[in-house]
């Protein structure tokens, strides 16, 4: 067993108790205000919970459209209340099903668009006015935007009356995750395009998440995942100013994603750090007024990075407390991991245990009755202030690199450090992982997982074969060749993007005629 010491995940000692010095009344003050105001430490509803819960929003994508529909149409009768899509490495990266990269890769790890028809079964019987739906996809987002919307004008649905979010944040994908097309340029460009066009058109979309959750899964520690995503928040911010913008059209919109990782004060402290410390940064640095521009809204997801394939059960207590930080930590919507993912995509009745670990939370264990119920505690005050210092310090950093984009290499190393860091812990055995380096059982690996069927990216490719023979082609090359002019200018590519899909081209072919012009990211490599 371990005989370290506590510490902080980012290395500080952990005295044994706290008390009043370490929350003096005068900062409480400050820096608490009420539930609802300035500088929302407490959430950003005066109510919170007590006025409407936060959104269970369950990822889930694989194989065809058609498929993943009928996991929608589950989690919606199991009493979900809203929608996450996940998609494959191919849509992500901007390939169609019958591309020669994308062989292997279609429907694995998510769920294979390529089409305006794709998206119509996707979303099969599901009212897109009714349902909020979020789409974890970043290169392409725009491209998915556009299919959405025009799945929406299907259904009779205005563009006004769409809920939702598109991840959209490039930046995390150069720092931590990979699933990057262009340059930064251009994908800032189509990043702030999407905050026009909405601002403009889909009023109550969410234009961008901005997200801390990968950089978190890639091993960063709390304090480098508040950071880190919000220097990433700062530098959209300029981009979107720099396009003409105006702060408080856009701003709104903005929203954010963190991990819930398992140690639960430090994970509740670190949601109310960065709530407080984005709210100052929007009032201080960019003099947004509208105080919904300064609100940090946020989603949660529980740590794919901690669930573990040994005794895969108890991945059951490690959501449900990873689940509790979010709420106790303000979150607007939430996602539960299934016990099974460290083993292959998720069952059924795993999906199911992890939406009720969320209603059980919601209905029967009181935290959803009293706003921010763990304020204004000694120990909790102080890790909230730490981490908004230590955070803080980071931040006068990547400002002196130049801001997120010059320091992407920086948060790199600083995360590469800190995973290393974790890894070294388990192996000595200074950090415990139970039924992994202490508590070990032998064991069967359970025998009823999840599998795609292994057909599936041949039977997608000759549907889209058919697709291309069938659409009118004078009218998708019109409409593909009006963007790529439209690339090549100023002008913004969003509803050029809507009359490409609307007319048949594939989420394959937009992506080709704008890697012509936009060229493909080449990452540079420090040893």
């Amino acid at each position: 067993m371990s005989n370290k010491d506590p510490e902080t995940s980012w290395g500080t000692p952990l005295p044994p108790t706290y008390g009043p010095d370490d929350a003096p009344a005068a900062r409480l003050r400050q820096d608490l205000g009420a539930p609802g105001a300035f500088p929302y430490t407490r959430g950003i509803h005066a109510e919170m919970y007590r006025k409407r819960l936060w959104t269970m929003r369950q990822y889930a994508g694989f194989g065809s459209a058609a498929e993943t529909n009928k996991r929608y149409r589950f989690l919606l009768e199991q009493g979900q209340t809203g929608l996450s899509v996940a998609f494959d490495l191919p849509t992500q990266m901007g390939y169609d099903p019958d591309a020669p990269m994308a062989r292997g890769e279609v429907g694995r790890v998510g769920v294979s668009i390529a089409t305006l028809e794709d998206t119509q079964d996707l979303f099969e019987g599901i009212p897109l006015d009714r349902v909020s739906t979020s789409m974890t996809i970043n290169a392409t987002a725009s491209v998915l935007l556009a299919l959405y919307l025009a799945t929406a004008r299907r259904q009779g649905v205005a563009p006004a009356a769409l809920a939702g979010t598109v991840q959209n944040d490039i930046l995390k994908e150069y720092i931590a995750r990979g699933t990057y097309i262009f340059p930064p340029g251009p994908s800032m460009r189509l990043i702030t395009d999407t905050f026009a066009y909405c601002t403009a058109h889909v009023p109550r979309w969410n234009t961008i998440s901005i997200s801390g959750y990968h950089m978190r899964e890639a091993g960063c520690t709390a304090v480098q995942e508040v950071a880190f995503t919000l220097a990433n928040g700062m530098a959209y911010v300029r981009a979107a100013l720099e396009a003409g913008l105006t702060i408080d059209d856009f701003a709104p919109q903005l929203s954010f994603f963190f991990n819930a990782h398992n140690n639960l004060l430090e994970e509740v402290a670190k949601f109310r750090a960065a709530r407080r410390l984005w709210a100052r940064l929007m009032r201080d640095t960019f003099q947004a007024r509208d105080p919904r521009s300064l609100m940090l809204r946020f989603h949660a997801q529980t740590a794919g990075s901690m669930l573990t394939a040994q005794q895969p059960e108890n991945n059951i207590v490690r959501v449900t407390v990873q689940a509790l930080a979010a709420v106790l930590g303000g979150c607007q919507s939430l996602h539960t991991n299934s016990m099974d993912e460290a083993l292959a995509l998720p069952t059924e009745r795993a999906v199911r245990i992890a939406l009720r670990t969320q209603q059980v939370l919601a209905w029967e264990s009181g935290v959803a009755d009293v706003v921010d119920p763990l304020g204004g505690a000694f120990a909790l005050e102080r890790l909230t202030a730490d981490i908004e210092e230590a955070a803080t310090a980071y931040l006068r950093r990547i400002e002196e690199l130049g801001g997120a984009v010059s320091a992407i290499a920086f948060m790199q190393r600083e995360i590469q450090d800190a995973a290393y860091r974790y890894q070294r812990e388990i192996e000595d055995k200074t950090r415990i992982v139970v039924g992994v380096n202490e508590f070990v059982t032998e064991e069967v690996p359970p025998a009823n997982l999840f599998r795609v069927d292994p057909s599936v990216g041949d039977a997608l490719a000759e549907r889209l074969g058919r697709h291309r023979a069938a659409r009118r082609r004078a009218a998708a090359d019109a409409a593909l060749d009006a963007l790529e002019r439209a690339a090549r200018g100023r002008a913004n590519l969003v509803p050029l993007m809507v009359e490409a899909v609307e007319a048949g081209a594939t989420l394959g072919e937009i992506c080709e005629r704008l890697r012509g012009v936009f060229g493909v990211h080449q990452p540079s490599v420090t040893f």
